[in-house]
Parts: structure tokens; C-alpha cells; sequence
């Protein structure tokens, strides 16, 4: 305390980042600042939360600092009806400090009801009874501009000043200070004197603070713009909210020489500082409780025994015994865990887990089969927390819970994802909705979404920051930084040498970047409490759901001595359960997949045939092409390539296939001592599974699991002095057992090389089962899988892309979307997938079902029919017209112009229509009166078969009714191209090389290792999707070509990896240019004289071709042929145009 004395002053009020989209600190950078300055103490005031409270006050007292608590709260002191929830009038913000535990405890009660006592998505604010009933051990600031007295005062109200100060007051007493603050504001230097005057007048302390958003003057303008990005407006607009440069964290001496006239204001901030000793600790898990009291299950040691037992009782008698294995072996192996579970401690978590998994599954809300190491544990399964046997698949109970190193038992739980929050909202209903939140998780301001948010409040123009923002990578499992993407990018370079601007927005944007940007909700992490959580940790409100949330992110929950849950949503669960409703609506069975056969021929075949689209963790290429070269025939086939494709293991995938195949060395080879072939030889004498490193040190070196499971963490974390130790131990267990000491070294060795590798067999046996029963569905029931899989990507247009292509391959008709035969989601109908109308780019769920609603049983007539039914309100014009551009309505009006045109007048006799029947007027049939029953379409240009298309791709995200390269047919013979299948054929039989015509769908750009840039292309004609890459030179030359939309002929090179075909392009050219090469003539075909200037007009604004043209007129007995002079250019595009002139009838192209 002595030394605190001497320092003159301590920062009390201060934001972090966590002051989201305001402060610019980090708290590793606070704590930094602090250091450098030698500061001993500091407090965190961000605005309105606690989000970081725990994290600084670790950090901060690690690097010598004493972090104090605190909070800027806005507080309602006159609201407008006290009767009713907090609004907006008459609030201000305090500034709030804790002195000891019970004022954090108040803290964390004020700043959670500053979420629950609002309107849901209003802003946090506390009522001043809050205050009143939860002051005790809380330092009050009166919050400088933002807060109580100085907004009264600027505004002269010093009577309201008066009452505001004299209820603070009466709350805090001598725990109150008159903050006063000097950041060179001209409201500031205009309420000074009175609150100086105030303080004095009744005896209260004046504290000094400096309120710091950001590190320094430099960072003005960085945080400038992010403020402009938080309140939606631009940096050049005054009427914002506005700082100064002095808002940046200021040294000692600084604050010292600005507030030299105010010595006590300096000193009664260490004052402060001193009486806020106390700081914000970790705890140890605090587990809730399973059973409430009253309730059977109190004592959780008997009630997890007696669930155990009976549990495995019955699964025994559902699914038998592992072979080898005898009953007593599965009652030894349920003694031991349960033994070590209860010396633990942990039975209440094991039956809570239990209990909500079993409620689920009663609910028909599918469960996966396990996750993680928990598939392990005998006890789990037997509570069926998981569906794995764990001595059929050979997994240990220590790589999941080991008696030698307590820790928290961690089950993943997947829930099929539309039952998810069924399940939490029964968790909170059976445990106390006050004792169980969801986890907060911060979203930050990343390259891509900083340069975006930066353009805007920069005003530079849309298309021109689209574009730079477009040459920063987009990685999301490793998010590319702007630095590094600038390094990387000669172009953004280049644009920032070229334009100041450029130069600013990317200054700007790399300060900013990384910040928090918005709090979310976690997508798994779910808290249970032995009492109400806010008395351990603060709330915080989600604005959407209204569920309660931690404001501590998942890793500082668990430090506050919180016990995590993960309600983890799985997408593969969904798709399955939908797969099996389908074939039950569809006529067959109701299959309980957790019953199938894992031995099932049909769906080997298919697996090592590599025809793995939408099958769970074999999707891949690499995949495909490692299941083919496995010749999976059985499920540990499929548990060791979930583990085994990854970096570094990856190598080891030929070795597998080798041995499989009975290629190689002999088996004897396989392992280094013969003592090892029961623990190898599953995986043909490689170590796949972390589990494998752990039986071979039990076996020859004598270590318990436990233990042995130590000695997988450490060759893990391979710190020199715990490997030298366990390697001495290790040696010596294989020496006592007869094993030469350069044997046992060798072995260490190989161990400690697989136990960097090694994968959890646990996580790969229940993941390789969810695969298999992907696997099974979609080789037994193609229709149904194929239609879930595409229902449950209904919004990503790549992948319904892939699936349809799939579905196509498997000769399954995909019918496109119709207004009277689709529905909301993908349906099936005798072997038929029905395209969902949801699928329709921008067309919302609630619209599609307000039109599945009002066609009910009875399809819609004509556009007059279905304009009288629907609901006006419910659609918008954007969704009619996407509708229609996909081919919705091509039952209804084939002609997709004409049903384009009638959109305005459909609204029209809908809003016609719902009055009257809003008026009552029904006819004598008893239905909705319509005087105006005619639908009245206006005149309409018709569309050329090219925009056609292109409209439906815009819509759907891929083409449906046709190809744009169709109406080059019988060209492209002449210009010696090949389809992309042909061409695939051809490099299967040995060719190289090849010409092909396609339409560029989509391009990125990718840095190689060597440094330059490639281009990767995904591309399509009428026999399908594919990719191919194109290198720096290449790329350079041809990449105005190609772009998305164009069609080209491309020289393609190409070579096989595996199964796959890569193609690269050599050369590139424009398809249209291509064919006016080789066109000698165009006739068009008239029916009489009058189109003939505005076929001139069309001609002369495509310009000079080589092509001469004759016009056929029909008169009547006789053609006229009319020859004009000079030379055009004749491709299929400008036929089409020519074609949708009103009186062409035909052009042809020789």
C-alpha cells in the first residue's frame, strides 16, 4: 500500500475492447501499457458488461499489476413510468468499482439486470432501485460526460444535478467521487467548475480519470472510424458521437502535469485504487447437483450403480457380447469405472448427461453415437450417453477419464440440429432456468470485414473496395491477416502506392483488426449451476433468443468454476433423421439406424468404389482416393482412415493399403517385438490410435493406463525434462521385463513419434460409425439420402450444385422447382427428388410456406388463379421474380418473359383480391368476389435462350433446364472441341491434352508455396462440373477472359491422381471469337421490311465481324433476298438477340 501511495495516480476509468466497437485496448495491450509505465494498479470499466473481467484480472495480476473491477453501467434515474420496464429517458452512466468479493457479487447482480430488465434487444440499463438494493461494497464515479451530474449540468439543469447527486449520495455515501475528466472538450471545461464546486460544497471526494478508448494520439483516427462503424455512419459526418485524441491511455506524468492544479482529485484516485484490494479469482469446478431435493437419485453414487447396471443389462441383451469377451468381463470392466467415477467424484455429471440424453431420445430428437474420448467409457454407454461398445472397438476408459490426473470429464454431445434447443430448454426447465445459461463467444473484426466496415465510414466507392477486399484470402479454419495479406499481395500494394486513400483505409483497417466486433451465442457450450449463475459469473441477454448467456467466453467459464456442457448441433444427425422420414413417407420402412448392419456389402462397394458425395468425413478428394486404395470392407477400415488423414499421419495411408492388401513386407516385420502384434495388428502393425501408445507402454514397460496416459500427454507436449524422465522409467519397466535397454530406447522413440500423430480411436470410432450410416442410407436409399442432403444445404448454391450433379450421376431425376408439385423443403415422389422452392436464391422460408399454405390439395390454375390465393403480405416482388426466373411457374406460363411481366399485375389482384375478402364480398359459390378476374399482363420483351438461362442461374446457382452451350450445338463439332466427360476418357485411356468449351462459373486466386499466384476455376458444360488450375504466367495473360459468366475454348492439359482427373489450362479464348473465325455467312429470315432497322441497329452495336449477311423477306408468293454490304460478326448470342426482334422469324449461321 505504501508503494501505491507514491505513484499519483491510477487509472479508474478504462475501456477495453470488450467496450465492443468502441474500446480499441485489448487487455493484453492495457497490461502493457500499464507495465511500461509502471503503473500498480488499473481498473476495467467497460460499458455496460463484465465480458472481460476475469480474463484482466488474471493478466494483469500476472504481470505484477492489481486489477480492480469494474463497470460503466447506465443507470434510469427518472424513468418515465416506474410501473414499466426501463426506457430510454433520464439515463446516464456511473461508473462502479467492487471493494471486496460482495461488491463484484453486486456488480455481476447490477450489470446482469442491466440485460434482463429491458425489452429484449433494447440496450442494458439499470433502474436506480438496482442501485439501492445492491450498493454494498461498491465505489461509485459520477461517470464524467456520459454520466448523471455532467449531463445535467451542460444541459443547466442544476437542480436535477442536485437531486441526482444527493440520491447517489444516499446510496454510497463516502463511497461516492465526483469524477472529473480533461480531454480538451469544450462540455467538459463547461461543467468543471461546477462539479469541483459541487464536491466541495458537500464534502465529497473529486477523483481525476482520463477514460482511455484507445492506446494513444496516433490511434485517433483508427478509433474515429470504428466509432462511426458502430453507430451505421460515416467519418465525415459531424452530428456523431465524437472523442479527441486525448482519449488514449496516458502515462503518470501525464495525468500528474495535466491535473497539477487538482493534486487531491490525483490522490483520492490512489485512494480509490488502495480500497479496491480485492481482485476476481478462479475457482475449481463447482458440479450442480443431478437429483433436486425430494427427488429419488440423491445419493448420485447408488443411482449412477443402479442406472449402470440396468443399463448394461439391457444392452447386452439387445446387441450381445464382443467376441472374446464373457459377461463377467463387461461387469469387471463397469466395477472399475464406476469405482474410479465415484472416487472422483463425478457421478452426478454422468447421470445428468444421462438424463438429458435419454430425454431426447424419448423426444424423437436424434442423438449421435459419441464424440470424443468419452466412447470410451463402458459406464457411458451403458447410460446410453454413447452407442459404442468400447471393448467391441477396443477403447479405454483412462484416455477419457484418468484416476492419476483429476480433471473434469468433458462429454460432446451432437443433437440432431433442429432438436438442439428443445434439449436446453429441458435442461433449464429441469435444473432452474436461473442455474443454466449458454456460453458467450466474441466476434472480431477479421481482414475481409475490417477493410469493408473501414470503405464505408471512409466513403470510398463500393465496387473499388469489393475489389480490395477481394485480394485478401479467404481461409476461414486460418483467417489470413491484413499484414500478411499485404506482404503477400503486390496489388494491394501497388493500390496503396497509387492512391492516399488506398493508404489510409489500410492503415486504419490493420489497427482495428482483431477487436471484438459483436457478442454472440456459442453453438455448443451450455453452464448448469448449483445455485443461480449470477451469483458466480455475469449474464448477459441474447437479443434474439432471450436465453441467458455467460459474459465470460468458453475459456474463462471454465476458469470461474463453471462446468461445461456441449449441446453440440450435427448437421450428418439431421440429414439421417430426415433420410429416414422420407423413406417412410415414401412408402418403406421406419429405420432405426442405430440397428443397421455394419457389415452390409452394398455399401463396401459403394465406399471403395469412392462415390462418397454427402457422406460424413469422406467427402474429400484425398478421402475418396485413400478409400479406394483401402478397398474398405469393414468399419475399422473406415475408424482408421478418420484418424490416419491428417498432416504427418497422412504418409502412412499406402503403408495401410499395402499391408491390407497382403503387399510388402510379411506380417512378422510389422512390430519391432512379437509382444506388440495383439495391440498393432488391427491397424497391420501401424500406430494409428493414441489408445495403441498407451497399451504398448502398459504392456512392455509395465505402466498402468493411467499412467501410460500421462506419458501420451507428455511425448505430446514434448518438454525435454518430463520425456527424459518417462523415458527412464519406461526403459527400466522394458529392462525388468526382459527387453534390451537399445530395444526399448528404439521403441520409445517410435512411441514418442506416433504420440505427436496419434489420434483419439474413441472420437474416430464414433465418427467412423456416423460415416458408415451415411454411407449405408445413401447406398440403400440413394433418393431419400440425396434429398436430405440437399434439404439441409438448402442455402449453400456450391453444395445443392454437387448434389444434383451426384444425384444426376446416380440416375435419379432432380424435377426443377414447381409452384403446384414442390414444397418448402426437398421432397421425394416415386423415385423422383422434387425441388424445394426454399432452394430459390432470396426466397425466404415464410414465403414459401404462405404459398404451400394457399395451394393446400388444390394446384393453382393459372398466374390469375394463384394471384386471388396468395397472401400479399406474406411475399415481396424479389421473391416472385426469382420464382419465376428458376422455372417455378413454367406449369402455369411457359413463357418466362411474359410470367416476369405479370409480377406487378400479380400483386395487384392479390391486393384486389385479400380486400375483398377482408370486406366480406364473397361470391354466389361461396368464394372471395373479384370484378377484375382477368390478370392483365403489359407488353414484355421475350428473352433470348442465353438470358434465359442466365437468369435461372442467377436464381438457383446452377443451371437446370439447359446449358448457355447449347445453343452452340453443332459448332463447337466444327471447332473440334470435346465435352469435359469425353475429355475425362480420353486422359483415362492415356491422353494428355485436349480442347474443350465451357462456361466459367466461378474463380479464386491463390498464393503457391513458391510465391506466386495461380488461378483455380471451377468450371461446366453439358456433361458437367468441373475444376481446373491455371499458373502465374498463364493467368496474367488470360485472366480478363476469364471471368465468371464467359464462355471459352480452353487447350487443357491433364494427368490422373488416383481416381481424379487434374486439369490445367494452357491457353484460353473467348468462345464467341472462336466461332466468328469460322463463320462465312448469316441469313435472317423477315416477315416483311419494317424489322430491318432495328436488325441494323442490333448489328452495328457488336461492331465489325468478317461474317456477310443476307436478309430473306417474305412476300407473300416469293422470298426477296436482300444482301447487305460489309462484314458482321455472327455468333449464337447475337442470333438469339436477332431472334427476339419483332418480326424475325429465323436466323441461321453457316
Amino acid at each position: 500500500m505504501s508503494v501505491l501511495r507514491e505513484v499519483g495516480f491510477v487509472h479508474l476509468h478504462v475501456h477495453s475492447s470488450y467496450s465492443l466497437l468502441e474500446g480499441a485496448l485489448p487487455i493484453a495491450k492495457l497490461a502493457k501499457l500499464a507495465e511500461a509505465d509502471r503503473q500498480p494498479a488499473l481498473a476495467l470499466t467497460d460499458t455496460n458488461n463484465l465480458f472481460g473481467a476475469l480474463e484482466f484480472s488474471e493478466k494483469l495480476s500476472g504481470a505484477g499489476i492489481q486489477p480492480i473491477p469494474g463497470v460503466q453501467i447506465t443507470t434510469a434515474f427518472e424513468p418515465a413510468d416506474p410501473t414499466q420496464r426501463i426506457s430510454a429517458p433520464g439515463t446516464a452512466d456511473l461508473v462502479l468499482l467492487a471493494t471486496c468479493e460482495e461488491g463484484y457479487v453486486n456488480l455481476m447482480r447490477l450489470v446482469s439486470r442491466g440485460y434482463f430488465d429491458v425489452d429484449l434487444g433494447a440496450e442494458p440499463c439499470i433502474a436506480i432501485e438496482a442501485l439501492r438494493a445492491h450498493g454494498e461494497g461498491v465505489i461509485a464515479l459520477t461517470g464524467g460526460l456520459r454520466g448523471p451530474l455532467d449531463r445535467a449540468l451542460f444541459h443547466g439543469r442544476s437542480e436535477l444535478a442536485e437531486q441526482r447527486f444527493a440520491t447517489l449520495h444516499a446510496i454510497f455515501g463516502d463511497r461516492l467521487y465526483v469524477e472529473i475528466q480533461r480531454h480538451g472538450m469544450e462540455e467538459e471545461r463547461a461543467v468543471e467548475g461546477a462539479l469541483i464546486a459541487m464536491a466541495d460544497r458537500h464534502g465529497v471526494g473529486l477523483v481525476a480519470t482520463n477514460e482511455p478508448f484507445f492506446p494513444g494520439p496516433d490511434d485517433y483516427e483508427a478509433h474515429d472510424a470504428l466509432m462511426a462503424v458502430a453507430e451505421g455512419q460515416v467519418v465525415s459526418q459531424d452530428q456523431r458521437r465524437k472523442l479527441t485524441p486525448e482519449h488514449g491511455f496516458k502515462t503518470r506524468a501525464e495525468m500528474q502535469a495535466l491535473f497539477s492544479d487538482l493534486p487531491d482529485a490525483l490522490t483520492n484516485s490512489v485512494e480509490i485504487a488502495m480500497r479496491c484490494a480485492w481482485r476476481v479469482r478462479t475457482r475449481k469446478p463447482i458440479l450442480p447437483n443431478f437429483a433436486r431435493p425430494g427427488e429419488p437419485g440423491a445419493d448420485e453414487n447408488a443411482e449412477l450403480r443402479r442406472q449402470a447396471e440396468e443399463g448394461l443389462a439391457r444392452r447386452i441383451r439387445a446387441h450381445g457380447l464382443a467376441e472374446g469377451f464373457t459377461e463377467e468381463d463387461y461387469r469387471a470392466r463397469l466395477d472399475y469405472e464406476i469405482g474410479i467415477i465415484q472416487n472422483m467424484q463425478f457421478p452426478g455429471y454422468f447421470l445428468i448427461v444421462a438424463d438429458f440424453i435419454k430425454w431426447a431420445k424419448d423426444h424423437d430428437i436424434p442423438v449421435g453415437p459419441g464424440r470424443g474420448s468419452g466412447a470410451g467409457s463402458l459406464v457411458a454407454y451403458s447410460l446410453t450417453i454413447t452407442d459404442l461398445d468400447p471393448l467391441r472397438f477396443g477403447l479405454l476408459f483412462e484416455r477419457f477419464l484418468n484416476p492419476e490426473r483429476v480433471s473434469m470429464p468433458d462429454f460432446d454431445i451432437d443433437f440432431c440440429v433442429e432438436g438442439r434447443e428443445d434439449v436446453i430448454r429441458y435442461v433449464q426447465e429441469r435444473y432452474g432456468e436461473t442455474n443454466v445459461a449458454q456460453i458467450i463467444t466474441f466476434g472480431t473484426l477479421l481482414a475481409r470485414g475490417v477493410l469493408r466496415d473501414v470503405g464505408r465510414v471512409l466513403e470510398m466507392p463500393y465496387g473499388q473496395v469489393d475489389k480490395l477486399t477481394k485480394l485478401v484470402p479467404q481461409n476461414p479454419a486460418k483467417p489470413v491477416t491484413l499484414p500478411q495479406a499485404i506482404a503477400d499481395e503486390p496489388r494491394l500494394q501497388a493500390a496503396a502506392e497509387e492512391e492516399p486513400v488506398v493508404q489510409r483505409l489500410l492503415a486504419i483497417a490493420q489497427k482495428l483488426e482483431g477487436l471484438h466486433r459483436h457478442a454472440s451465442t456459442h453453438a455448443a457450450g451450455v453452464v448448469i449451476g448449483d445455485r443461480p449463475l449470477q451469483e458466480l459469473v455475469p449474464l448477459y441477454r441474447d437479443p434474439k433468443t432471450g436465453m441467458r448467456v455467460t459474459q465470460y467466453n468458453m475459456k474463462w467459464v471454465e476458469q470461474a468454476g463453471l462446468v461445461k456442457f456441449d449441446f453440440l448441433g450435427l448437421k450428418t444427425l439431421t440429414v439421417i433423421n430426415r433420410a429416414i422420414g422420407l423413406i417412410a413417407q415414401d412408402g418403406g420402412e421406419r429405420i432405426d439406424i442405430s440397428s443397421i448392419p455394419l457389415d452390409d456389402k452394398t455399401t463396401y462397394d459403394m465406399l471403395r468404389r469412392g462415390e462418397t458425395i454427402g457422406i460424413f468425413q469422406v467427402e474429400s478428394a484425398g478421402m475418396r482416393k485413400a478409400l479406394v486404395e483401402m478397398a474398405a470392407d469393414r468399419v475399422e477400415d473406415l475408424i482408421a482412415l478418420v484418424a490416419l488423414y491428417r498432416p504427418g499421419p497422412m504418409a502412412n495411408i499406402p503403408v495401410y493399403c499395402e499391408r491390407k492388401h497382403g503387399r510388402g513386407e510379411p506380417e512378422a516385420k510389422w512390430y519391432p517385438l512379437p509382444e506388440l502384434a495383439p495391440i498393432l495388428r488391427e491397424t497391420f502393425g501401424i500406430i494409428v490410435y493414441q489408445e495403441q501408445v498407451m497399451q504398448v507402454a502398459q504392456e512392455l514397460a509395465g505402466y498402468s493406463l493411467g499412467d501410460a496416459d500421462l506419458l501420451r500427454r507428455a511425448m505430446g507436449k514434448k518438454i525435454k525434462a518430463e520425456m527424459d524422465a518417462q523415458r527412464g522409467r519406461f526403459v527400466s519397466g522394458a529392462t525388468e521385463r526382459g527387453i534390451a535397454k537399445e530395444k526399448a530406447d528404439e521403441i520409445f522413440d517410435l512411441l514418442a513419434k506416433f504420440a505427436d500423430y496419434g489420434f483419439n480411436k474413441s472420437h474416430a470410432a464414433a465418427y467412423a460409425l456416423v460415416s458408415y450410416q451415411t454411407a449405408w442410407l445413401k447406398a440403400n436409399y440413394p433418393v431419400a439420402f440425396m434429398a436430405a442432403s440437399m434439404t439441409l444445404d438448402i442455402d449453400n448454391t456450391d453444395k445443392l450444385s454437387e448434389f444434383r450433379r451426384e444425384a444426376q450421376r446416380l440416375g435419379i431425376t432432380v424435377a426443377p422447382p414447381s409452384i403446384n408439385e414442390s414444397g418448402v423443403e426437398f421432397a421425394v415422389r416415386e423415385g423422383t427428388i422434387i425441388y424445394a422452392l426454399a432452394a430459390v436464391k432470396g426466397v425466404g422460408r415464410q414465403a414459401v410456406e404462405s404459398i404451400v399454405a394457399a395451394r393446400g390439395d388444390e394446384p393453382f390454375k393459372d398466374l390469375a388463379d394463384f394471384a386471388r390465393r396468395i397472401k400479399p403480405r406474406a411475399l415481396n416482388k424479389r421473391t416472385l421474380e426469382n420464382l419465376v426466373a428458376a422455372g417455378a411457374f413454367d406449369a402455369l406460363e411457359p413463357d418466362r418473359a411474359r410470367a416476369m411481366a405479370a409480377v406487378d399485375p400479380i400483386f395487384a389482384l392479390a391486393q384486389q383480391a385479400s380486400e375483398a375478402e377482408a370486406g366480406g364480398m364473397i361470391d354466389m359459390f361461396g368464394g372471395v368476389a373479384s370484378a377484375d378476374v382477368a390478370l392483365r399482363i403489359p407488353e414484355y420483351t421475350p428473352w433470348t435462350a442465353s438470358e434465359r438461362l442466365q437468369r435461372e442461374y442467377d436464381a438457383v446457382g446452377f443451371f437446370l433446364s439447359g446449358h448457355p452451350l447449347d445453343e452452340y450445338e453443332g459448332l463447337l463439332d466444327k471447332l473440334r472441341v470435346q465435352r469435359w466427360s469425353d475429355f475425362v476418357r480420353a486422359v483415362k485411356s492415356g491422353s494428355s491434352v485436349g480442347r474443350v468449351a465451357a462456361t466459367v462459373l466461378d474463380k479464386q486466386e491463390r498464393r503457391t508455396r513458391s510465391g506466386s499466384k495461380m488461378g483455380i476455376y471451377q468450371l461446366s458444360d453439358q456433361s458437367g462440373h468441373f475444376e481446373a488450375i491455371i499458373f502465374s504466367e498463364g493467368l496474367q495473360r488470360y485472366r480478363d477472359i476469364l471471368e465468371p459468366g464467359a464462355a471459352v475454348i480452353l487447350m487443357m492439359q491433364a494427368g490422373i491422381e488416383g481416381e481424379e482427373v487434374r486439369a490445367r489450362i494452357g491457353t484460353a479464348e473467348p468462345l464467341d471469337e472462336a466461332i466468328a473465325k469460322h463463320q462465312k455467312g448469316m441469313r435472317i429470315y423477315l416477315r416483311d421490311a419494317r424489322p430491318i432497322p432495328s436488325v441494323q441497329q442490333r448489328l452495328a452495336a457488336r461492331g465489325e465481324g468478317e461474317v456477310s449477311l443476307v436478309l430473306i423477306l417474305d412476300e407473300g408468293a416469293q422470298e426477296v433476298e436482300v444482301r447487305l454490304p460489309g462484314k458482321y460478326l455472327a455468333t449464337p448470342q447475337i442470333a438469339g438477340a436477332l431472334r427476339a426482334v419483332p418480326g424475325v422469324v429465323d436466323v441461321e449461321i453457316s
